[in-house]
C-alpha cells in the first residue's frame, strides 16, 4: 500500500458539524479564560492607575525613571545575549565536527549534548557552584596550584555561564539538524573554488545554516531573559523576571509595577522571535538536494582529530560537570572548601523518600492532569484546523501557541490576580486550589502536545476518514476509530514531552503554590535550595528529578521511533 499525501485541499475536505463548531467554541472558551484573560489582566493592570480604571502610562513613567528597573532591564538583555553568544560558543563545534566529519560517536556526543535540558537551571547553578563557585572544587586546585581564583559564578557572570551551559542544546540541535539538510555538492564546489577552512564556514556552511541557528538562538534568549529562579538562586536581584516576582510577593498583587515589568517581559519574547523571523525574511536558504549530495563526511587529519576530540571532550566535561556534581552533592555528608566530599551517605534519599515524597506525588499527579489535557486540546486544535472548514480555526492554533510568548512569571502572576478574587462557597480563593497549578502547567505545554498532535494528524490520509463515512460511520465514530489510533505516536510523544517539561515547571508554580502540601517537585528543589542544610536532600530530589525528566525523553524518543518503523512498513509496497 502507498501512502496517500495529504494535500491543503483534501486536508480542509470535511464540512464543519454542530458538534465541532460547538467543541471549537468550548476550547475557545477555555483559551480565552485560562490564557487571554489572565495576560489581558496583566496587561490592562500595567496601564491603569492603582485603584481606579484610568487609561494612564505613568507606571511606565515611573519604570523608566526607576534606575533599579532600568538596569534589571539592561541587566537581563545583557545576560540572554551573552548566554546565546557562550551557547554558541559550545554549540557550533559540536554541531559542525557531527554533521561534517566522519566522526566516530558523534550519536553520543550529540546525545550526551542534549543532557542539560533535562535538569532544571536552577539546580544546575546550585551545583556549578560546587565546581565552579569561589570556593568551589576549580578555584581550590587553582588557588592550590596557581594561586588565583577566577570569578565563574560572580554576578551576572555565573547566571551567562549557568543559562549558557543549560540551554546551548536548544542551538545544538537545531542547527546540527540544518547543517544535516545542506547540499554538501555546494560545499565542494566552494572548495574547487579555493574556499577551505574557517573561510569555507564562514561564506558557505554557516550561511546555509542560519535559519536553524536562528531558531535556536532566539529560543535561548527568550529562555534566559524570562528564567525566574537561577538568578534568584545566584542572590542576583537586579534582572526582570527576579523583580516581577518579587514586587508580587513582597508589596502584594495590588503594585503595579509588577504588571509593568510582565508586561515588559511579554514584550521581549515576542521581539526576539519576530526579530529572528525578521531575519530570515527575503533570502533564500534553499538548496537542490538535502544532505545527501556531494561530498561525504571528511575524514579527519590526525592533527585534526586530536583537535576536534580535544574540543569535544572539554565542552562535554564542561556541559556534564552539574550532573555530576549534583550526584555528588546527593551522596555528600559535608562538602565545603575541598575538592571533593568528606564522606558519603544515603540519608539524603531518606528523607527525599520519607519527608519529601508529597512533592514526588504531586508532581506526577500535575503534570499527569496538564500532559491529559494537553493531548485532548492538542488532538481536538489540530483535528479542526486539519480536517474542517470551520471559520477562524487557525485562531485556535494560533491562540494555544501564543503561550510560548508568555514567560511563566507573568503567566503566574495573571492567574493570581484574576483568580484571587474568586472565591469557592467557604471563602477559599480560585487561585489557592491545587487545580491552578495544573492549569497553569497545562497552558505552558500546550504548544508542545499541540505541534506533535498537529505533525501526527498531517501523516493520516484523508482517503482512510472518508471511506470509513462511505461506510456509514458518523464522524465521531471515524476519529474515535480511525484517527485517534493511527494518531497514537504522536499521541503519546506530546503526552510525554508535556508531563517531562512541566514536572520541572517553576516559574509559573512558583507564583500559585500556596501551602507545603499542594507544592510540585520543583518548588521543593527551590524551597531545599535555598540552605546550605537542605542542599544535600534537595540534591537527592534533583537526581529523582533528572531521572523523572530522562526516563520520559527516552521513552518519547522510543515512541516516536517505534510509530515511525510502523508506518515505514505499513506503506511498504
Amino acid at each position: 500500500m502507498t501512502a496517500v499525501p495529504t494535500t491543503p485541499s483534501r486536508a480542509r475536505a470535511f464540512s464543519a458539524t454542530p458538534g465541532q463548531i460547538a467543541l471549537a467554541l468550548a476550547i475557545a472558551a477555555f483559551l480565552l479564560v485560562f490564557l487571554v484573560l489572565p495576560v489581558a489582566t496583566v496587561i490592562y493592570v500595567a496601564f491603569t492607575e492603582k485603584g481606579t480604571s484610568t487609561f494612564t502610562l505613568v507606571n511606565f513613567h515611573d519604570f523608566v525613571r526607576s534606575e533599579l528597573f532600568m538596569r534589571s532591564l539592561w541587566n537581563s538583555f545583557y545576560v540572554s545575549a551573552m548566554s546565546v553568544a557562550f551557547a554558541s560558543v559550545l554549540a557550533l563545534p559540536l554541531a559542525y565536527l557531527t554533521t561534517r566529519f566522519a566522526f566516530r560517536g558523534a550519536a553520543i556526543v550529540q546525545t550526551l549534548g542534549f543532557l542539560p535540558l533535562i535538569m532544571p537551571p536552577f539546580v544546575g547553578a546550585v551545583a556549578m557552584q560546587l565546581f565552579f563557585g569561589r570556593n568551589g572544587s576549580i578555584n581550590l586546585l587553582l588557588d592550590d596550584w596557581l594561586g588565583v581564583k577566577i570569578d565563574f559564578m560572580e554576578g551576572l557572570n555565573g547566571v551567562i555561564f549557568v543559562q549558557s551551559v543549560h540551554y546551548f542544546p536548544f542551538i545544538l540541535v537545531n542547527l546540527s539538524a540544518a547543517l544535516r539538510n545542506i547540499d554538501r555538492a555546494m560545499e565542494e564546489a566552494a572548495q574547487n573554488l579555493g574556499s577551505s577552512g574557517f573561510r569555507l564556514f564562514r561564506r558557505i556552511v554557516f550561511p546555509l545554516a542560519l535559519p536553524g541557528y536562528l531558531a535556536g538562538a532566539s529560543l535561548v534568549f527568550v529562555k534566559v531573559f524570562d528564567d525566574l529562579a537561577t538568578p534568584l538562586l545566584l542572590n542576583v536581584k537586579d534582572m526582570l523576571a527576579p523583580q516581577a516576582y518579587l514586587r508580587v510577593t513582597s508589596i502584594g498583587i495590588a503594585d503595579p509595577m509588577g504588571y509593568v515589568i510582565s508586561v515588559v517581559l511579554i514584550i521581549a519574547s515576542v521581539l526576539a522571535m519576530w526579530l529572528s523571523a525578521l531575519a530570515l525574511r527575503g533570502r533564500d536558504y534553499a538548496t537542490t538536494q538535502r544532505g545527501g549530495g556531494g561530498l561525504a563526511r571528511r575524514v579527519m587529519r590526525p592533527h585534526e582529530a586530536v583537535l576536534g576530540y580535544g574540543v569535544v571532550i572539554l565542552i562535554l566535561a564542561l556541559v556534564l560537570a552539574p550532573h555530576l556534581a549534583l550526584l555528588l552533592l546527593s551522596f555528600a555528608t559535608i562538602w565545603s572548601f575541598s575538592p571533593l566530599p568528606d564522606a558519603y551517605t544515603l540519608a539524603h534519599y531518606g528523607r527525599v523518600f520519607g519527608e519529601s515524597s508529597l512533592y514526588i506525588k504531586n508532581t506526577l499527579i500535575y503534570a499527569m492532569l496538564a500532559g491529559g489535557i494537553d493531548i485532548v486540546l492538542g488532538v481536538a486544535i489540530a483535528y479542526l484546523v486539519l480536517r474542517t472548514r470551520l471559520v477562524g480555526r487557525e485562531w485556535l492554533d494560533w491562540m494555544a501557541t501564543a503561550a510560548l510568548a508568555v514567560p511563566g512569571v507573568v503567566l503566574g502572576i495573571g492567574y493570581l490576580r484574576t483568580f484571587y478574587g474568586i472565591t469557592l462557597p467557604d471563602g477559599t480563593p480560585l487561585a489557592a486550589l491545587w487545580i491552578t497549578i495544573v492549569l497553569a502547567l497545562a497552558i505552558r505545554r500546550l504548544p508542545y502536545a499541540l505541534r506533535a498532535c498537529h505533525a501526527a494528524l498531517q501523516q493520516i490520509s484523508v482517503s482512510l476518514e472518508e471511506a470509513a463515512e462511505n461506510l456509514g460511520a458518523t464522524k465521531a465514530r471515524t476519529v474515535r476509530r480511525i484517527v485517534v489510533p493511527l494518531m497514537t505516536g504522536g499521541i503519546l510523544a506530546g503526552f510525554v514531552t508535556s508531563f517531562a517539561t512541566a514536572a520541572v515547571e517553576l516559574s509559573a508554580t512558583l507564583m500559585l503554590v500556596q501551602s507545603n502540601s499542594d507544592a510540585p517537585l520543583a518548588y521543593g528543589l527551590y524551597v531545599f535550595m535555598q540552605s546550605a542544610a537542605g542542599r544535600g536532600p534537595g540534591a537527592a530530589l534533583g537526581v529523582v528529578a533528572v531521572l523523572l525528566v530522562a526516563a520520559c525523553t527516552y521513552l518519547s524518543h522510543l515512541i516516536v521511533e517505534r510509530s515511525q518503523k510502523a508506518k515505514g512498513s505499513g506503506h511498504r509496497p
